[in-house]
């Protein structure tokens, strides 16, 4: 098994060679997968990272509805090209968490119905922020009292917005444009994206299927499962159809069978080929393997923070941004706003074009960003021992 070749085959195919390179921005996220959005960064360094796209850019894009973000796998937000959006709210129908906890305190079906009913009235005179809206439906919006704010719903208002927002009746817009600031308005959709769709909830699950292992192949069927948040009766109907092969890097993962032979005559960049990364990006979030992504000397490095180090080659999630040389996992990053630079350890010893690489995205996230949040409580608190901690295994020069 060669894992060297494999982790370059994955940085191919997710655009990280420089094959996406002045793509705009949702030929990009058709190519590469679509890019987890939980107000943070994320989306901004997984096109800067593959197409040298800047934050104007990227707000232009979604401020013409060439992207969007919406809520999709898993009932989880991405932001996703525009030939997707039907396909991104057909799989994310079914995963409203929320509504099944309202309905254990009182909230039935026919009152969202009729707040759903009146939002869509209010907003068809334009778009308006949540406290607008509640102010606007008036009592159509119940208090959840004590009971309601112990398991996170305040009022109704969240629900219906929610299920409005996965039939495409309405879509979320950034108040100031911006994907990592999670302050929205709500705006009717029209046309709804799903009011052409024919696929049914059978077609988009085998869609997704498709586009997964076209974006991160080769994977197991456990990985596209735990992606999409199938059972795993519907998951392995959506993949039979494919009929995926195997491969010889890749012990019992699959590609589809029109991209082996593109795997046999793969040939991989001899030199290093260095990219900054979100703790987000497809190539690590999409199968949650941080293991393949390491080589062996690397695995038992400690990754310290907030809780207890813990061992990166035990975890499925990364615990920093991360630098990346050809697939493999080559170090840890976070940018420290009291500084206005990024704080880096490197696995590897730190050439100029290791140097180049972190120069390239420090100036993206100062100038352009301001600063590179995970995800929307991620703040410079909460960061610094992570911060702290990098600083202290760089100085060292060891994990």
């Amino acid at each position: 098994m060669d894992v060297s070749r494999l982790r370059a085959w994955w940085w191919h195919r997710q655009g990280l060679d420089g094959s996406l390179a002045g793509r705009p921005a949702g030929e990009i996220l058709e190519r590469a997968g679509w890019a987890r959005s939980v107000g943070g960064v994320g989306p901004y360094l997984t096109l800067f990272s593959r197409g040298g796209i800047g934050r104007g850019a990227v707000d232009a894009a979604v401020a013409a509805l060439e992207i969007h973000e919406l809520p999709a796998a898993r009932g989880c937000t991405y932001v996703i090209p525009a030939a997707d959006f039907a396909l991104a709210l057909k799989v994310g129908q079914g995963f409203n968490g929320d509504m099944a906890t309202a309905r254990r305190i009182g909230v039935t079906d026919k009152e969202v119905d009729r707040l759903c009913g009146k939002l869509v009235d209010v907003l068809a005179k334009g778009p308006l922020d949540p406290e607008e809206l509640r102010e606007a439906a008036g009592g159509a919006v119940r208090s959840l009292g004590e009971e309601g704010r112990k398991k996170g719903l305040t009022t109704t208002l969240p629900l219906a917005l929610g299920r409005l927002q996965a039939e495409g009746d309405i879509r979320r817009v950034p108040t100031n444009g911006r994907l990592d600031q999670q302050r929205y308005r709500y705006a009717i959709w029209r046309p709804n994206p799903l009011a052409s769709c024919p696929l049914s909830a059978e077609d988009a699950n085998r869609e997704l299927a498709r586009r997964f292992f076209r974006w991160i192949a080769p994977a197991s069927p456990a990985e596209f499962q735990s992606f999409s948040g199938l059972g795993v009766k519907a998951a392995k109907a959506a993949l039979e159809p494919l009929r995926l092969v195997g491969c010889p890097d890749a012990g019992e993962r699959l590609l589809l069978p029109e991209d082996r032979a593109l795997y046999d005559r793969f040939k991989a960049a001899t030199g290093p080929q260095y990219a900054l990364v979100s703790s987000l990006d497809g190539i690590s979030l999409l199968r949650r393997d941080i293991a393949t992504l390491l080589d062996a000397a690397d695995a038992k490095r400690k990754a310290a923070g907030t809780h207890a180090a813990r061992e990166l080659g035990g975890l499925t999630d990364l615990p920093n941004h991360a630098i990346l040389d050809r697939g493999r996992l080559v170090g840890l990053w976070e940018f420290d706003p009291e500084t206005a630079s990024i704080v880096w350890r490197a696995f590897v010893k730190k050439d100029k074009a290791l140097k180049d690489a972190v120069a390239r995205t420090e100036i993206f996230v100062r100038d352009d960003l301001g600063d590179a949040r995970s995800f929307s409580l991620d703040s410079p608190k909460s960061r610094a021992p992570r911060i702290e901690a990098l600083r202290r295994a760089a100085s060292a020069g060891r994990s």
